[in-house]
């Protein structure tokens, strides 16, 4: 489209990476038509080969100012930035918990502020939090001695911490994909119930590996994070999860209080909501079996204690406790009990699950809707996410929500985790 029908306003963009033959620089351009402005290519470097970035300049031409805005707004979560390089706008944070009205709303993706003329990445990348700027009293708090720039949540957000507002300074980066180059072919959507299994299967069972050499090579990063719902329990899968952490495969867990109910139930009392997991039938008075393996563990005032005490002797929780491997179990309104590990207020569970990311480079999302896009509006873009789900919706959800990273697998998680956990672990006798 050329610049015939230039609106009021332009602006000069700019998009880097495999952003033709991944449909990106299409999908940008429609999202500016959409919009009811125009476009211009400036200029359009083609890379020669299929691992290499493309560049491109667009001029965007809208019919305002505001109009503007709200676009390149819209489209720099697709990696288009302005190529205007004057420093990010700061603006004192009003109150504690209280951002300024125009303040600059993050991505998953990796974010730098220009501040001083330098441009300063951000800390680790998170969706929905603000964008504050630390001044430098020392080389060690800044690289060189400039200023720090920090992703936080709004909750987090102190009274008088400079906050960046508007658009102006701030460039994001879209994280390659070892797949955008692969060209036409069928079934290469995120999510499909007709994609071969065994290949989704060795896909998974490879990024764990790869992030286990990455551990043992002590370079940084490499742990693996499984985040589980309660049909991990009732479909079986429990026993493969177990192995996992069991044999040092997973480093990190989030569920909630129903998943680690049923994975102490089935381990204390063989069931799963009362239901016999060896036999499939209800257990006499089987509805009761869950607050009872609550009320015992209650007792003990923790599931590690109930552990120590030998009480509980297997599971998914017992081997986490077993190998230090942290778990973070948030609630929610719907809980009984709950078990006293549970941290019932979302925002204090939320911050607890944030802590423990670092390094997190393989994420698991296993049949869980609520788990699954809470964590995703945690986790950078670049951390290889797996959501494994009966339902393809909920990788769809977690898609809508921005977490565009996340591969849908859609199967019976029990069946998967039993194949997976035999590729990993070797297979049982």
């Amino acid at each position: 489209m050329s610049a015939a029908d230039q609106g009021a306003c332009s602006e000069v963009v700019r998009l880097d990476g495999h952003v033709v033959d991944s449909l990106l620089l299409p999908k940008v351009l429609d999202a500016i038509v959409d919009a009811g402005a125009s476009y211009e290519i400036l200029e359009l470097e083609m890379g020669t080969t299929t691992l290499d970035p493309s560049h491109v300049r667009i001029r965007v031409n809208a019919a305002d100012e505001a109009a503007l805005d709200a676009l390149l707004a819209d489209v720099q979560v697709h990696g288009v930035n302005r190529e205007d390089a004057s420093d990010a706008e700061l603006m004192a944070a009003p109150a504690d918990g209280v951002l300024p009205a125009e303040f600059y709303s993050t991505t998953n993706l990796a974010t730098w502020v220009r501040v001083g003329g330098h441009w300063i990445e951000s800390g680790r990348p998170e969706m929905d939090c603000a964008l504050v700027v630390d001044p430098a009293s020392s080389p060690e708090e800044g690289p060189t001695g400039r200023p720090r720039v920090r992703m936080v949540p709004m909750h987090r957000v102190g009274a008088g911490d400079r906050v960046v507002v508007g658009w102006r300074g701030v460039r994001v980066e879209t994280p390659a994909r070892a797949d955008d180059a692969d060209g036409f072919g069928f079934m290469t959507s995120e999510v499909s119930s007709e994609k071969p299994k065994a290949v989704s299967l060795a896909r998974v069972a490879a990024s764990i590996r790869d992030a286990r050499d990455r551990r043992e090579r002590g370079t940084g990063g490499g742990r693996v994070l499984a985040v589980c719902g309660p049909a991990v329990v009732h479909t079986g899968a429990a026993p493969a999860l177990a192995r996992l952490v069991r044999d040092g495969w997973v480093q990190l867990l989030f569920a909630g209080n129903g998943f680690a109910t049923h994975d102490i139930e089935s381990n204390v009392l063989g069931t799963s909501l009362g239901v016999s997991l060896g036999e499939g039938v209800l257990s006499e008075h089987g509805h009761a079996n869950h607050l009872r393996v609550i009320n015992e563990v209650r007792r003990f005032g923790s599931i590690a204690a109930a552990v120590e005490a030998g009480w509980l002797r297997g599971g998914v929780l017992y081997e986490c406790v077993r190998a230090g491997v942290p778990f973070v179990l948030g609630g929610s309104v719907r809980d009984d009990g709950p078990l006293p590990d549970v941290i019932s207020d979302t925002v204090a569970a939320a911050d607890a699950m944030r802590a423990l990311l670092d390094d997190v480079d393989v994420a698991v999302m296993l049949a869980t809707t609520l788990h699954a896009i809470a964590t995703g509006n945690l986790l950078p873009a670049g951390v290889e996410t797996y959501c494994v789900d009966i339902n393809q919706a909920v990788v769809t959800k977690l898609a809508d929500r921005g977490s565009h990273q996340a591969l849908g697998i859609v199967t019976d998680v029990g069946l998967f985790m039993g194949d997976l956990a035999d590729r990993l672990c070797g297979a049982e006798p």
